[in-house]
C-alpha cells in the first residue's frame, strides 16, 4: 500500500474518549452571575424552593448530627461538670449564635453568609485576601465536618456488637470507605437532598428522644445515681463558683455543638418564602430562615442539656476514654445499654446514616463557596465552577485528612471547633458593624458583647489545641498561595463578561467606521486641554503612521477596581476639548482596552487598529504594577490579551506602538 497513511486504531478514538471525559466531567459549567445558584445547584430564580422545616433538616443533618459525638466530647473535655459547660454553650447559642445569624439571614439573604458581609467592608485587595483567608477557616470547617463525621460513623459501625470481627481495627479504611461513596453521590449527582435529610433527621431525633426519654426515667427511678455524681462533682470542685469558673473555662471544647449556623444561612436559597419575595429583597425567605435557625437552635439546645445529664450521670468515666465504649458515640452507647441490641443496632444505623449525610451538606457547603468567590476574583480556574472537579479535589483533601489523623473523632475536634469559632466569629463582627451602620448603639454593643465572647472562646480553644488553627493555616496558605497563581496565569484572559456602548458611543463608533477601520489611540485619562489631546494626535499620527484624514476615537479606562477579575463594561461617549472620546471603567487597563477592541471588531466587521506609546520605566516594575494595580505597560500587555483572544491573525485588531 502506497500513498495513504493508516493512523494506529485508537488515535482517532481517543480524542473521543477524552472529550466525553471532559464533558463528564464538566457538565453544568456556565458563567454564573452574583445570582449565584444555591448550595445543591438549583438557581433561585429556576426553583420554587421547600418549606422551611424542611429545609432545617437539610442543614439539620450537620447540627443534629452532632448529637454523634458531641456528649462524649464534652464528657473528655469537662468531665463530671459537662452539665454545667453545656448550659454555658446553650447560654451562647441562644444568646449569642442566634441572634447573630439571625442578623445574618436579613444582612445577607441569598445564602453569601457572613463572608460576603465582610466583604464588602474591606475595600481594594485587603477585602480579597480577608475573604481568601475566611475561605481557609471555612474549608477546614466544612472538610473536618465531612471526615470527622465519617469517622464517628466508623466507630459506631466497629463498635456494633453484630458487626463481623474483621471490621474491629478497622476505622480507617471504613471511614475512607465512607468518604469515597459520598464523593460518588456527588459526582452521579447529587438529587433530592432534602427529601432524604427530612428522612433521616426525623428518624434520628425520634430515635434520640427514645434513649434520652429512656436514660431519664432511668435516673428518675434511681436518684442515688445523682446522687453519686453530684457527690463525686462537689467533692473535685470545692464551690459552686468554682464549678462555674471551670464550666467557663472548659466550654470552648464543646463549640462544636454549633456548629450548623453557617450552613443554616448557606441553605438560605433553598427557602421558598412568599410569592412577593424578589431576588433583592426576600422577605418571606428572611423570614422563614429566622424560623428555621430559632426552631433548629431550641430543638438543639434541649438534646444538648439532656444528653450531657444523661450521659455523665449513667456512663463510667473510663468509658470515654480512648478505646472506651462510648468514646465518640456516647448515646448509642446508652441505647446498647438501656434498650437492647436490636434497638441499639437501630439506632446505630440511623447514626450511621445521619453522620455520613453530614458530609454531604457540608460537601454541598464548599461547592456553594467556592465557585462563588475564587473564579469572579479570577483565583480560580473557569472549571472550578463546576461540581464534579471540585467533589474530586474534595475527596483528595478529605482522604488526605482522614489518613493523616489515622480517622480519630478527637484528633480532629480541635481543628473542627477552630473553623466553627471563626465563622461565627466573623459573623458576629460582621452583625456588629451593620447595626452600627444603621445607628442602632443598643444592638451594636449587645453584638460586640458577642464578639468579645467569641473571640475569647477562640483564643482559648487556639491555645487548647493549637493543632486547630495549624490546620486552619495549612488551608488558609494553600487556599492563598493557589489562588495567586491562578490570578497570574489567567492575568491575561479578556476579563469582560459583557460590553455595550451608549448612544454617544455608538455614534461615533459608526460614524468613523463610514471611513474604514477603526483607528484608536489610547490614553491616559489625564488630558485636560485642547493643546494636550491636539499635541497627542499628532504625535501619534507622525509616529504610527496613521493615514492622514482618516478620523480617531480616544479611549480611555478609568481603573476603579484593581482588585476585581471580571466586569461588565459600559462606553461611555463624549466630545471635549475637539476630540471624541470612549471612556470606560475596567479593573485593568490592557484587558479593558482588549476587550473593547474586540467588540468593536465585531460590531464594524473590520479589524481596528489601536495606537499606544511605549512607557518608561523597568519592564518588571511594569508587571508588578499591572499585577496589583492594573496598569503597567499597557502595549504589550494588551497585544498579549489580543494574541490570546483572538489566535487568527487576519481576525486580530492590530497595536501599534510609537
Amino acid at each position: 500500500m502506497t500513498g495513504t497513511q493508516v493512523d494506529p486504531p485508537d488515535t482517532a478514538v481517543a480524542p473521543l474518549g477524552r472529550r466525553r471525559w471532559r464533558g463528564w466531567l464538566l457538565d453544568g459549567l456556565s458563567e454564573r452571575s452574583a445570582r449565584h445558584p444555591g448550595p445543591h445547584g438549583t438557581p433561585p430564580a429556576e426553583h420554587k424552593g421547600h418549606r422551611w422545616w424542611r429545609v432545617m433538616c437539610l442543614t439539620g443533618v450537620d447540627y443534629f448530627s452532632t448529637l454523634g459525638y458531641q456528649p462524649g466530647i464534652a464528657a473528655l473535655a469537662a468531665g463530671l461538670l459537662s452539665p454545667l459547660a453545656t448550659l454555658v454553650l446553650i447560654a451562647l447559642t441562644l444568646g449569642g449564635a442566634l441572634p447573630v445569624y439571625r442578623r445574618v439571614a436579613k444582612e445577607s439573604p441569598n445564602g453569601e453568609g457572613s463572608i460576603a458581609m465582610l466583604e464588602r467592608l474591606l475595600p481594594w485587595w485587603a477585602g480579597k485576601i480577608f475573604v481568601l483567608v475566611l475561605l481557609g477557616f471555612a474549608a477546614t470547617d466544612f472538610m473536618i465536618t465531612i471526615t470527622l463525621s465519617a469517622a464517628d460513623a466508623s466507630a459506631h459501625v466497629v463498635e456494633n456488637p453484630f458487626a463481623p470481627d474483621f471490621l474491629h481495627g478497622s476505622n480507617l479504611w471504613i471511614t475512607l470507605a465512607l468518604v469515597a461513596a459520598l464523593g460518588a453521590v456527588f459526582l452521579k449527582g447529587f438529587k433530592e437532598a432534602i427529601g432524604i435529610a427530612v428522612a433521616l433527621v426525623g428518624v434520628y431525633l425520634a430515635l434520640n428522644l427514645v434513649v434520652l426519654s429512656t436514660a431519664v426515667w432511668k435516673i428518675a427511678t434511681e436518684p442515688v445515681v445523682v446522687g453519686n455524681w453530684w457527690d463525686a462533682m462537689t467533692a473535685e470542685h470545692s464551690s459552686p463558683l468554682a464549678m462555674i469558673g471551670v464550666s467557663l473555662l472548659v466550654f470552648p471544647k464543646l463549640a462544636l455543638g454549633m456548629s450548623g449556623f453557617e450552613t443554616g444561612v448557606a441553605v438560605m436559597p433553598q427557602i421558598q418564602g412568599d410569592a412577593s419575595d424578589t431576588y433583592d429583597k426576600p422577605l418571606g425567605r428572611v423570614r422563614d430562615t429566622r424560623k428555621l435557625l430559632t426552631t433548629a437552635a431550641l430543638i438543639m439546645s434541649g438534646f444538648l442539656l439532656v444528653s450531657s445529664l444523661a450521659t455523665t450521670i449513667l456512663i463510667p468515666e473510663s468509658e470515654f476514654e480512648t478505646g472506651g465504649g462510648a468514646n465518640g458515640r456516647a448515646l448509642a452507647y446508652l441505647a446498647h445499654q438501656h434498650l437492647g441490641e436490636g434497638f441499639g443496632t437501630v439506632y446505630d444505623i440511623s447514626t450511621i446514616a445521619i453522620l455520613w449525610f453530614a458530609g454531604a451538606s457540608a460537601t454541598a457547603g464548599l461547592l456553594n463557596l467556592v465557585p462563588r468567590y475564587l473564579p469572579r476574583y479570577g483565583m480560580a480556574p473557569e472549571w472550578t465552577r463546576a461540581v464534579r472537579p471540585l467533589v474530586l479535589i474534595f475527596m483528595a483533601i478529605a482522604f488526605f485528612i482522614t489518613w493523616w489523623f489515622d480517622a480519630d473523632v478527637d484528633a480532629q475536634s480541635g481543628a473542627y471547633a477552630t473553623g466553627v469559632l471563626v465563622l461565627m466569629l466573623s459573623a458576629s463582627f460582621a452583625s456588629t458593624v451593620a447595626v452600627h451602620r444603621r445607628g442602632k448603639r443598643a444592638a451594636a454593643l449587645g453584638f460586640g458583647v458577642v464578639t468579645a465572647v467569641f473571640a475569647y472562646t477562640l483564643v482559648t480553644n487556639v491555645i487548647e489545641r493549637p493543632d486547630g488553627i495549624k490546620i486552619a493555616l495549612l488551608f488558609i496558605v494553600g487556599i492563598v498561595v493557589s489562588s495567586f497563581a491562578s490570578r497570574v496565569h489567567r492575568a491575561f484572559e479578556l476579563r469582560a463578561t459583557a460590553v455595550t456602548f451608549d448612544a454617544c458611543a455608538a455614534r461615533f463608533v459608526d460614524e468613523a467606521a463610514k471611513s474604514g477601520p477603526l483607528r484608536i489611540i489610547a490614553n491616559e485619562p489625564q488630558e485636560h486641554s485642547t493643546r494636550e489631546y491636539r499635541a497627542k494626535e499628532y504625535s501619534q499620527r507622525e509616529e504610527t503612521h496613521i493615514p492622514d484624514g482618516r478620523p480617531v476615537l480616544f479611549l480611555e479606562v478609568f481603573i476603579q477596581n484593581s482588585s476585581d477579575f471580571t466586569t461588565e463594561l459600559t462606553v461611555h461617549g463624549d466630545e471635549k476639548h475637539g476630540v471624541r472620546r470612549l471612556r470606560v471603567e475596567g479593573a485593568v487597563v490592557p484587558n479593558t482596552i482588549a476587550a473593547v477592541m474586540m467588540e468593536l471588531r465585531d460590531r464594524t466587521g473590520e479589524v481596528p487598529h489601536a495606537y499606544f506609546n511605549w512607557t518608561e520605566g523597568h519592564p518588571l516594575s511594569h508587571l508588578l504594577r499591572f499585577l496589583v494595580f492594573g496598569d503597567g505597560e499597557v502595549a504589550p500587555v494588551t497585544r498579549e490579551v489580543l494574541r490570546r483572544a483572538e489566535p487568527d491573525l487576519r481576525l486580530r485588531p492590530r497595536v501599534h506602538v510609537g
